[in-house]
């Protein structure tokens, strides 16, 4: 590596000058597995960030980006238009919720998020609720890095870095390892934490609060599942006090949970969706946000004849190429049958080999659900909260890509998992925390 100039790169989300001392290179990819520039295989765990989920380097979504970028490469979104981004758009909400019939696009998750809320406000506005301005999220909960996103998020150090921008407060999180460890699925302890939003809507007034958003399973907390019934829970006090319900589903959509969206699998509708990562198998960025045809019509309709209903979007909104690499990405999924895969036998293999750990002393709780799982790690008192980084990269070292999270090691492998390979993970996991000190 010592030929490799790491300078001129920030990186994000990374200690840069300690990763910069011995830099982890991925030279390519390909099924379930990275590549070093040795040759060293190593197995990805984490489907790349929660999005690779039809594993890497599909040829059918390389050869559509090449097809589509040598036909239309780029043409604006604003007042014009390109056929595929009507198509895509109709071939998307054939996955989507009963009632959430439109899409809105962006660039990422981020992009996806901040659009969800400006959308609900602009949905409060043109129905006479114009004070409705203030957002409720949760603890631990990840919506992405602009500035809506890290107001309404509760991963402490992204709001703590930047403040809070957008006003926004925050329902107790739902991870309970006193009463919950080691559960298969949805944990049975918890419903009961859904009241702490009647106690936010008491504080703040129902007539000031747009929407609540929540991911229906935390991600980048920790791989933390709902408590059963808390979703409903949720909805029922939404309905209750006239509040939108978004679904934050960047990570739980696209067939991680077993349905193509967690929405479904979990029984809960939400008002609005957003969508990113795995929407193109993570080939080309690409956001989305579904929403109801309630809220769309209500904008529409409150808009001026000619007028433009919504002063939002981005340059490369619906961008062709994109939309093609999310053509091809849904063929694969239909063909191979990836978007319930996970509620199948191999789901089952999954949580059969990662509850295997629980016999560790280092590991103090299992979380799984569909494709997704955590494993939690008995910290140190001197890494409480940094555990997780550093079982991550000795895993790293004994060919695992999993993903450190506060004590936690985390992981979504791509959902063309076998089972074997599933084995494989756990053998290689079960040294390394057997070795953990």
């Amino acid at each position: 590596m010592s030929e490799l100039k790491t300078d001129a790169f920030w990186m994000p989300f990374t200690p840069n000058r300690t990763y910069k001392v011995a830099p982890r290179i991925v030279e390519r990819a390909e099924g379930i597995y990275l590549f070093e520039k040795s040759g060293r295989k190593i197995i990805d765990a984490t489907a790349g960030l929660w999005c690779s989920n039809a594993g890497h380097c599909r040829r059918e979504i390389a050869e559509a980006i090449h097809e589509q970028a040598l036909k239309l490469d780029y043409s604006s979104i604003f007042n014009f238009g390109h056929e595929l981004s009507f198509e895509y758009a109709e071939r998307l909400v054939q996955y989507t919720p009963d009632g959430l019939n439109r899409v809105f696009f962006g660039n990422s998750g981020s992009e996806a998020v901040e659009s969800a809320l400006k959308i609900a406000l602009q949905y409060q506005r043109a129905r006479g609720k114009g004070t409705r301005t203030m957002f409720i999220g949760r603890e631990k909960g990840y919506h992405g890095v602009n500035f809506g996103g890290i107001s309404v998020g509760g991963i402490a150090p992204n709001y703590q870095t930047f403040g809070q921008p957008v006003k926004a407060n925050h329902m107790r999180h739902t991870l309970d390892i006193a009463r919950n460890a080691f559960s298969k699925g949805l944990p049975e302890h918890g419903i009961e934490l859904a009241e702490d939003l009647e106690r936010l809507v008491a504080f703040h007034g129902a007539d000031q609060i747009a929407a609540v958003i929540v991911e229906p399973f935390a991600g980048a907390g920790g791989v933390v599942l709902p408590p059963k019934g808390y979703l409903q829970r949720l909805r029922e006090i939404c309905d209750k006090h006239d509040l939108l319900l978004i679904f934050d589903e960047v990570i739980s959509g696209w067939g991680r949970t077993g349905s193509p969206f967690a929405s479904q699998e979990f029984g809960v509708t939400p008002d609005m969706i957003t969508s990113a990562k795995g929407i193109t198998n993570a080939t080309v960025p690409l956001g989305a946000v579904f929403v109801s045809d309630k809220i769309y019509n209500t904008v529409m309709d409150a808009a001026v004849e000619g007028a433009v209903e919504f002063y939002h979007g981005y340059t490369y909104s619906a961008h062709p190429v994109a939309c093609a690499a999310g053509m091809a990405t849904l063929d694969i999924y239909e063909r191979e049958g990836l978007l319930t895969r996970a509620a199948g036998d191999i789901g089952k293999h999954w949580e059969s080999a990662l509850h295997s750990l629980a016999d560790l002393d280092n590991v103090i709780d299992v979380r799984n659900y569909g494709l997704v799982g955590a494993i939690e790690l008995r910290a140190p008192d001197n890494l409480k909260g940094r555990f997780g980084a550093k079982a991550s990269a000795l895993a790293w070292q004994a060919g695992v890509m999993a993903r450190g999270i506060g004590d936690a090691l985390c992981m979504s492998p791509p959902l063309i998992i076998e089972a074997h390979e599933i084995d494989d993970i756990v053998d290689k996991l079960r040294g390394v925390i057997s070795g953990l000190e």
